[in-house]
């Protein structure tokens, strides 16, 4: 049968873009459309957390993120003032950052944190993609789509011309946004409330360095009247270009339709955050967005799969969004290859609704937790029946007297609570798959969280974790992390020195997708004895750790027996690839995945 394409995506966005990037890794064709004239045209998204930089890492487009990105430095503090000129009434330090957290963050990941707008993200994962073999078109939309049990057949429609038709391939993303017509089509469950809320969100150019530069922030928080309304109830100023453009954001009433989006209306309003009325704002673009709480519960239906904001939709607030986009798509990305090559049977594409629904789930209550959690913050600068209350507030607030003491203690409290959406690294890291394409321990028992979940990360190398980080040398003495010789699409067995069997099994078992890593070799040296101290199994155990990094099976003692080791290890990887006889997989070593440079297959 013949096909266009192996998987056509649709959309172009970081779900899109991310998962035709790690489908070109494998060497598999995809093909995206996008309904517009090129990428994201507005900043949208723009904190890039641990673990999407890891997805990055991986796909390896990490040094291009970097070098358009605001660093972790400048992300800094986030302010609460009374405007952007005006007296501060509280900091707080926050992306990992503070002197308390620092640490915690770097030990977890040898990735940090940075912020990069989606117009820039997007067309370097769209870049690279087309640049290793995907097929694109612009000004095209997704119109319908039949599927049977061999591929699918979409209906496309060129907008520029009108003109429709259709493409057959294997397989269907549908990365499609908060609108998704590929989830509609599909009746895929949707759970929550859509469009519950409202923000206006203006774009302006205007250079803020002396008001700014000496405290770094990308978010700051106005507390005005002129911006009181809503759940969060105080004004934004984000950086987009530090320090000259800017997003001024407030809440509005929806009951009462769209607000006034004249300069007229919105410059004063600007300056008012400013708190300097002789500013020169230049307006690049002024639009409304709804605050949505929902999610899909089943992220596909046959060979169409969805993922991003399809299937998750949410604010901003904790900055999980394109974060999550990413790794759905990295999720995604090799499950998808794996059953185009045949190295896979249909349950490992079960598997990603399995594992990725729950964390959709989770990052749309979150991120809406979030907002509410401003209510405290908000008590501490409002005297409730005040005619002024915010003015009220903020005079108490200052008063040395009973009243100001005490709102200055809950001021505290406040922001302890807002940890969980400034510093929520376990909220970031901590995901845990449960699905077919995980084998968990016998007679595992539920894991112990030593602290917060939400607040701190906890390596592991259990089944459904990622890989714990810890750096290696390798023969030249370079530092690497465990995250990089694993992944790259392959699957990676990691054991020890005392780990012999375990090798001997994968020469055995000759399979084109699966790299050996020997922890204690010239290639992959523990000198620092850190994978040593968190790696949980012994030195003759094994980790099977599959291309997104994930650990899909361990054995904690290990074998001497090679041919024991060999059965072990065979049927792990039938479980998790959903494969009756792995003689069958095809041995051509030139269609698997390019491997990472410098870490040979068996090292």
């Amino acid at each position: 049968m013949a096909y266009e394409t192996d998987v056509l995506i649709i959309g172009a966005g970081p779900t899109g873009s991310t998962t035709a990037l790690a489908l070109a890794n494998c060497g598999v064709r995809s093909h995206i459309i996008s309904r517009g004239n090129w990428m994201a045209d507005s900043p949208r998204a723009h904190i890039t957390n641990q673990r999407a930089n890891e997805v990055f890492r991986d796909l390896g487009v990490a040094e291009d993120v970097a070098r358009y990105a605001s660093t972790w430095e400048l992300m800094g503090d986030t302010t609460f003032t009374t405007s952007l000129a005006g007296s501060e009434l509280i900091r707080m330090r926050t992306w990992g950052t503070g002197d308390d957290r620092r640490g915690d963050y770097l030990r977890a990941s040898p990735c940090g944190m940075v912020d990069i707008i989606q117009p820039l993200l997007e067309p370097i994962l769209f870049q690279k993609a087309a640049e290793k073999g995907a097929t694109f078109a612009f000004n095209t939309e997704y119109v319908r789509h039949e599927q049977d049990a061999d591929g699918v057949t979409a209906t496309l429609r060129d907008r520029l011309d009108g003109r429709e038709y259709t493409v057959r391939a294997r397989y269907m993303v549908g990365a499609d946004g908060a609108r998704s017509m590929v989830v509609d089509h599909l009746g895929l469950p949707i759970e929550g409330q859509m469009a519950r809320a409202g923000t206006v969100y203006t774009v302006f150019n205007c250079d803020l360095t002396k008001y700014s530069k000496h405290r770094p922030s990308i978010l700051n928080w106005i507390v005005t009247p002129d911006a009181s309304f809503g759940e969060i109830g105080m004004g934004l100023l984000r950086a987009v270009h530090p320090w000259t453009q800017w997003i001024a954001g407030w809440g509005f009433d929806i009951s009462k339709g769209e607000p006034d989006l004249s300069p007229e209306a919105i410059i004063p309003r600007i300056k008012v955050l400013i708190g300097d009325p002789l500013v020169d704002i230049d307006i690049v673009r002024t639009s409304i967005w709804y605050v949505n709480q929902a999610y899909v519960t089943q992220y596909s239906k046959g060979r169409v799969l969805c993922g991003g904001d399809a299937v998750h939709r949410h604010p901003p607030s904790s900055g999980l969004g394109n974060n999550t986009c990413v790794q759905d798509a990295h999720n995604l990305g090799w499950k998808l290859a794996y059953s185009v090559k045949g190295w896979a049977g249909p349950k490992l594409l079960e598997s990603y609704s399995q594992e990725r629904a729950p964390v959709g789930k989770q990052i749309v209550l979150r991120a809406n937790q979030s907002r509410l959690d401003y209510a405290p913050l908000n008590a501490c600068f409002r005297v409730p029946g005040a005619e002024n209350p915010v003015a009220a507030g903020i005079a108490r607030f200052r008063d040395p007297g009973p009243d100001g003491v005490a709102a200055r203690k809950a001021a505290q409290a406040a922001l302890d609570l807002k940890q969980t959406e400034f510093n929520a690294q376990g909220t970031e890291m901590n995901q845990r798959y449960e699905s077919s394409a995980v084998i968990p321990d016998v007679d595992a028992k539920p894991e112990e969280w030593r602290r917060d979940r939400g607040l701190y990360h906890q390596p592991t190398s259990r089944p459904g974790a990622k890989i714990p980080h810890a750096w290696l040398v390798d023969r030249d003495g370079l530092r690497m992390s465990t995250l990089d010789v694993t992944g790259r699409g392959l699957f990676t067995i990691v054991t020890g020195l005392a780990g012999g069997a375990w090798k001997e099994a994968a020469l055995r078992l000759d399979l084109p997708f699966l790299r050996v890593v020997v922890t204690g070799s010239p290639d992959a040296q523990d000198l620092y004895c850190e994978w040593q101290r968190i790696r949980e199994i012994e030195e003759a155990g094994v980790l099977l750790v599959r291309p997104d990094g994930v650990v899909a099976w361990r054995d904690i003692e290990g074998t001497p027996d090679a041919s024991a080791a060999l059965d072990r290890l065979s049927a792990a990887i039938r479980t998790v690839l959903d494969l009756q006889d792995l003689s069958a997989i095809p041995r051509e070593k030139s269609s698997s995945p390019s491997k990472p440079s410098g870490t040979p297959l068996f090292a």
